[in-house]
């Protein structure tokens, strides 16, 4: 059940960058293999990891159509 919440938040944290997958695992030096892992739901990802993602997102004000507001 947690997977599946887990899931949904990657990917809603992608796209709430407006970042492709592609894009999104060169900002994060993230495989592209794994996050489309975690986003499918074959891979677990740490929880820890996707609140420092959605830290660092939040902080350099990636959530507004992946552009940096500065």
């Amino acid at each position: 059940m947690e997977d599946t919440a887990l899931k949904d938040r990657v990917r809603g944290l992608r796209e709430s960058t407006g970042m492709s997958r592609k894009e999104f695992c060169e900002y994060f030096g993230i495989p592209y293999r794994t996050l489309q892992d975690w986003e499918l739901g074959k891979r677990e990802m740490p929880g820890y990891l996707l609140r420092l993602m959605a830290y660092k997102v939040k902080m350099e004000q990636l959530d507004k159509g992946g552009k940096r507001n500065e």
